[in-house]
Parts: C-alpha cells; sequence; structure tokens
C-alpha cells in the first residue's frame, strides 16, 4: 500500500516533468525561429577581395647583416596609402615567424597606417634633411582622415610616414644592427613596390620617437632608394 504522501510527491513531479518538458520545447522552437531569421538576414553574396598581386620584399637577415629579395603574391587594395600597409604587414609578419632569419615580435598588425605625401620641391632637392620629425607628426595628424585617405594626383616623389604600434616598438630587440636592418628593410620593401617613394619617416602611436629600442634614429628621413643594397651585402 502507497502511502498517500508518496502519491502526492510522485504527482507533483510528474507535473513539473510535463512543465519542463512544454518549456524547453518552446525554447526550442524559439530558437530554431531565430535561427532561420539570421539565415535569411545574412547576405547572399561574399565581400569583395583584392585582387592578389605580386609583392617585393626587402627580407632582412641577422646571420649577415644583410637583405634578399622575396617575392610574395598578396591581394592588395588600389589605395597606394593601404597597399603600402599591405605589403609592410606581410614583412612584419615574416619577421614575427618562428623560423625568421630576423626575428622581431609583432607581426603585420604594428603597421596602424602608411600615410603618403608628396615631396617639396626644396626637399627634393635637398636630400639631407626634407622635413623636421615634428612638422611630419603635425602634418600626419592634421591630414589623417577618420576613414580612407583623401587621394590627389600625384606624380613627383612621396614621403611616407609610417606609422607603428608602440607594442612593436617596445618589444624590438635592442642594438643599431637590428634595428638599423628593420627600418632599412621596411624603407627600400616601400621604394620597391612604389617607386615614387623616395622618403620616409617613422612615428610611434602617431607621435614623434627619439629611436626604434634605444639606437635607431626615428627623428630623421630615410631616404627609400638608398635602403636596397645589392644581393647579400650589407647596408
Amino acid at each position: 500500500m502507497i502511502p498517500r504522501h508518496q502519491k502526492l510527491l510522485f504527482g507533483i513531479l510528474l507535473l513539473a516533468s510535463l512543465v519542463m518538458s512544454v518549456t524547453l520545447w518552446q525554447l526550442r522552437e524559439r530558437a530554431h525561429q531565430r535561427l532561420i531569421a539570421g539565415q535569411d538576414s545574412a547576405p547572399t553574396s561574399a565581400p569583395e577581395v583584392a585582387a592578389a598581386e605580386q609583392a617585393t620584399l626587402l627580407v632582412a637577415s641577422d646571420i649577415d647583416g644583410s637583405m634578399r629579395t622575396q617575392f610574395h603574391s598578396l591581394p592588395l587594395p588600389d589605395d597606394p596609402g593601404s597597399r603600402a600597409r599591405a605589403v609592410l604587414g606581410k614583412l612584419l609578419d615574416l619577421y614575427a615567424a618562428p623560423d625568421a632569419a630576423h626575428s622581431v615580435p609583432g607581426g603585420g598588425s604594428s603597421v596602424l597606417q602608411v600615410f603618403l605625401l608628396p615631396v617639396p620641391e626644396s626637399a627634393a632637392a635637398a636630400s639631407v634633411k626634407p622635413k623636421s620629425a615634428e612638422s611630419s607628426s603635425a602634418e600626419f595628424r592634421a591630414n589623417k582622415p577618420s576613414a580612407a585617405p583623401r587621394e590627389q594626383p600625384q606624380t613627383g616623389p612621396q614621403l611616407a610616414v609610417v606609422n607603428l604600434t608602440g607594442s612593436f616598438a617596445d618589444s624590438h630587440p635592442s642594438g643599431i644592427a637590428t634595428e638599423t636592418l628593420t627600418l632599412l628593410s621596411i624603407c627600400g620593401t616601400l621604394h620597391a613596390n612604389q617607386p615614387r617613394i623616395t622618403q620616409v619617416r617613422f612615428l610611434v602611436n602617431g607621435q614623434t620617437r627619439s629611436t626604434l629600442a634605444g639606437h635607431a634614429d626615428l627623428t630623421r628621413a630615410y631616404l627609400a632608394g638608398d635602403a636596397a643594397p645589392a644581393e647579400g651585402m650589407q647596408p
């Protein structure tokens, strides 16, 4: 003979099970409807991707202090500044690889932006000191757009302002040789892919910085054409 209180308890448990089953079924139906709605609202076409082109990289080696040419197929956008940033991103990705001959942490995300400016005729003629670091930084901040750079037809030489992250500079191996190799390989890579880039300046988080990691000067303009040495030769 089953006691009355056990029958009552059994009835309560059975009722709770039925309520939970109905609730779970309703939640399942709602989730299914949300999934269908999400699929219906998803874009039907994939976003456009830039066409792959051959990029020339000047890759540094710490073994003999040289830079060697490598060719890589990369998706490169039409905008010149974005193209330069994409090429440098690949270069720094190579340096961040575990087996890199020139090991520098950070990778492609270390390049915040490459901003292209026309080189004044007086600066192009006088290559010693074309523009102060302060004026380059001020012009970069004053003309830096929120979305895409405002492109104007340019036919003359260009100054590339490479804006690096602070974490890249802070974690870069210290030493005049390794710092100089990084800067020269960036300059040479820019010039190899966009020959109108004749000068390069460096900023860190949009600000001027005296050195990269304690040695290589970041207050001067580098002549990009002089940063591409003969194959296997020291810069």
